[in-house]
């Protein structure tokens, strides 16, 4: 896991309701209806709408593609494309191969998106830095190939736009460093080396967001998959001096269990990402506004990647000090952020709720009240429906489901909300006695009358239902 920041300052409005980011929260994406698959990537803004690019690891580690989802709020989002795919046994994206953290960079000049990204065997001993590029932020991508940049290793890296239009490479040289090196006008080269951060530092995957005339640079340390206590430094100009590293999450959290992946604003809020915000300045326009940032980390699961979830989180800068506080919930609003809202947490057991076609309780002793609701989907049909949902207002809004799934792949669920059907997916969980939170975002009324109910998708089996998480206004 690791941070990455954004290179430039964002300005775009949202209106989110009470849509809530759930930091660590599975999301599933529509035109899939699996958990949202774009690790170690980066979210871009073009067009009016967000795009997220990253790792898909439905399937293991080794190379599938590269996914772009795409979200007018941050909150819902829908598959729109494989950027890059498989391309056969031999060559860098074929069967077996590592391609890691893509982050895309929109050239004026050559009006084309120039992707880089992290090209490996499976022993991680090429070491080496890919490019491609597309016309469209969301389109097929021509891969160009992969070299080590100035003839120096290159793994976990990111870029970085200045706000004069130059293009940096953040790279991890295991030997040497780490690096910012600065990229040809067209993006497509390195051009020279800007800074090194000499080993021992040992640090890696690190992001680069400037403030005014202030730069801030995060990394993570070196611990694999394992999260650590992320760093950050600062500095008035990209070749130095940088200041002494430091934390910017309490000791001891492991970065709230994330690794950077980005820092970027939005509509005045600077936001935490495990992906970044790139820049599209031709259909956007900007401002500088140091106010709250929001952070973007990956928490990952060695054992089962396809289980990493994301880390979003508010961050707050000030002068040169950055501070991540955690969030279980929250609402991005116009220039600002709050926490998320109250809630009502109808548990599954509830004697007011209704079992049919085989549904029952079981014993969980990780979950709120030791039991939750099993046997949901299936042959037997099994469904459990929460008659009695309360909601103060009218509103579109997230509920956080929390559920057990012990399997190694997902479980589905038709989750039918006031007669109208979502499917959810639910990545596994480390048992069936620890719960874990998806998010379904939808409309309720005002009122106590709003039903939930679960159900089979696909004839398959439902995961365990401990309880729901549901805001009052």
């Amino acid at each position: 896991m690791f941070f990455f920041l954004l290179p430039t300052v964002l300005f775009a409005t949202l209106s989110t309701s009470s849509l809530q980011i759930v930091p660590g929260a599975s999301i599933t994406a529509t035109g899939t209806n699996q958990h949202l698959q774009a690790h170690g990537g980066s979210i871009t803004y073009t067009n009016g709408l967000y795009y997220l690019i990253g790792e898909n690891k439905l399937n293991g580690s080794a190379f599938q593609s590269i996914n772009c989802y795409s979200s007018a709020d941050l909150v819902e989002w829908a598959f729109v494309n494989k950027l890059l795919s498989v391309g056969g046994s031999g060559g860098d994206l074929g069967t077996g191969r590592v391609v890691e953290r893509p982050h895309v960079l929109w050239n004026e000049g050559t009006g084309e998106w120039v992707m880089w990204m992290h090209i490996d065997d499976s022993s991680y001993g090429e070491a080496k830095a890919g490019v491609a590029t597309s016309d469209s932020i969301c389109g097929t991508y021509s891969y160009i190939g992969s070299s080590q940049p100035l003839g120096f290793q290159s793994r976990d890296l990111n870029v970085f736009k200045d706000t004069d239009g130059t293009g940096y490479l953040l790279t991890e040289d295991r030997v040497n460093g780490l690096r910012i090196d600065k990229l040809s006008s067209d993006y497509l080269t390195v051009d020279s080396a800007t800074y090194l951060w000499a080993n021992p530092a040992s640090f890696e995957a690190s992001a680069i967001y400037k403030s005014g005339s202030t730069y801030f640079s995060f990394a993570s340390h070196e611990s694999g998959w394992a999260p650590n206590d992320n760093v950050y430094c600062t500095a008035t100009s990209l070749s130095g001096p940088w200041s002494s590293w430091a934390l910017f999450a309490p000791s001891g959290t492991d970065t709230y269990s994330s690794q950077t992946a980005g820092v970027v604003e939005v509509d005045g809020t600077v936001m935490y990402f495990d992906t970044f915000l790139s820049s599209n300045q031709t259909s956007k326009q900007y401002r500088v506004v140091l106010t709250r940032n929001r952070y973007m980390g990956d928490r990952w699961v060695s054992t089962n990647l396809m289980r990493s979830t994301y880390v979003w989180l508010p961050l707050t800068l000030s002068g040169t000090t950055a501070t991540l506080n955690n969030e279980v919930n929250w609402i991005l609003n116009s220039n600002s952020w709050s926490t998320g809202p109250s809630e009502t947490t109808p548990e599954a057991e509830a004697s007011t709720n209704t079992l049919s076609g085989g549904a029952e309780a079981i014993a969980c002793s990780g979950c709120s009240g030791s039991k939750s609701i099993g046997y949901i989907g299936g042959s037997p049909g099994g469904k459990l429906l929460f008659p009695n949902i309360s909601s103060s207002v009218a509103t579109t809004t997230t509920i956080r489901i929390h559920y057990t799934n012990a399997d190694a792949s997902q479980r589905y669920a038709s989750v039918v909300v006031n007669g109208v059907r979502h499917v959810v997916a639910f990545i596994p969980t480390p048992d069936d006695n620890t719960p874990g939170t998806a998010t379904l975002t939808v409309p309720l009324n005002s009122g106590s009358a709003n039903t939930v109910e679960f159900e089979a998708y696909n004839g398959g089996w439902a995961p365990n239902i401990d309880r729901l998480m549901v805001p009052v206004s």
